[in-house]
């Protein structure tokens, strides 16, 4: 990776990624940033390659933040959120019942069935899990979890487990389902949830999503501008909106950890990493 080239990490949760990060590369072109990127599949094997400095940059989902991290932490290089997008910052997931439900609070759950998304969802499955262990809930114990694992290894990127624990609410096969509030607006709009259909009895604090980590080591004049010109797309252009658009967001800001720390609590409750950033979370094969 001597060439001059910016070489970033993305994982293919949709097909669109394509679209998004070809755009992307031909206009960092047009603004002088030689920049190329690679797909994976999973989220662990993208931390990896980082970590061994096969790759400059990774475009990293809030779990496998944790996991570079630890991984760091442990021995290897320093990494650091370069950038994230306006649309990570400060969100929120939900706990949501019927409307006809009598449940009205996390309390009335106990005894019951709670839907979750994929076991690698930070939103859908660690995030509202450790909400409801924080009060006084343990899940597999005190509430019975259905979880539905589609896209695993992608941390909730593809949503159609959350999606699916929505429709199990619908159809009475849980008694409440977990996803993240901006997902929840989604399904009623989309349908899925019908308008009214639902009631939020819960909520966790704010927390963060994705951020683009970039590992010490990597040329510092190419991450410089590259984090320039990320920081630069305005969303008035016409040729960057609708890779912005595709993306999720109107600008980049820049990278903090602090909306973190609640995740790392979740996946120190159930084991899902180790402190040294190793997978050791028993049912989960990416």
């Amino acid at each position: 990776m001597e060439d001059g080239t910016l070489l970033m990490g993305a994982v293919a949760y949709d097909p669109k990624v394509v679209t998004i990060w070809d755009g992307f590369r031909r206009w960092f072109a047009q603004n002088g940033l030689t920049f190329d990127y690679v797909l994976y599949s999973n989220y662990e094997r993208q931390a990896e390659d980082l970590l061994a400095g096969r790759i400059h940059a990774a475009w990293n989902s809030p779990l496998a933040w944790v996991r570079s991290r630890r991984l760091a932490a442990a021995g290897g290089p320093r990494v650091r959120a370069l950038v994230m997008r306006d649309t990570d910052c400060d969100l929120t997931s939900v706990v949501a019942v019927r409307a006809d439900s009598p449940l009205n609070e996390l309390a009335d759950l106990r005894g019951r069935v709670v839907g979750t998304g994929a076991v690698d969802s930070p939103q859908a499955t660690l995030l509202p899990l450790s909400l409801l262990r924080h009060h006084g809930l343990e899940p597999g114990v005190d509430v019975d979890v259905r979880r539905f694992d589609i896209g695993v290894g992608l941390h909730g990127d593809h949503i159609g487990g959350e999606r699916d624990a929505a429709r199990a609410l619908v159809t009475g096969e849980v008694d409440a389902a977990c996803m993240i509030d901006a997902n929840h607006l989604l399904f009623t709009k989309e349908g899925t949830l019908g308008a009214g259909s639902t009631r939020v009895i819960a909520q966790t604090p704010p927390f963060d999503h994705c951020n683009m980590t970039v590992v010490h080591g990597a040329p510092a004049d190419l991450v410089e501008r590259f984090a320039r010109l990320l920081l630069s797309m305005d969303y008035a252009d016409p040729d960057v909106r609708p890779l912005l658009d595709l993306e999720g967001l109107t600008r980049w800001v820049p990278g903090r950890v602090t909306g973190y720390p609640a995740l790392e609590q979740a996946v120190d409750e159930t084991g899902f990493y180790d402190d040294k950033g190793m997978v050791t979370a028993v049912d989960y094969r990416p």
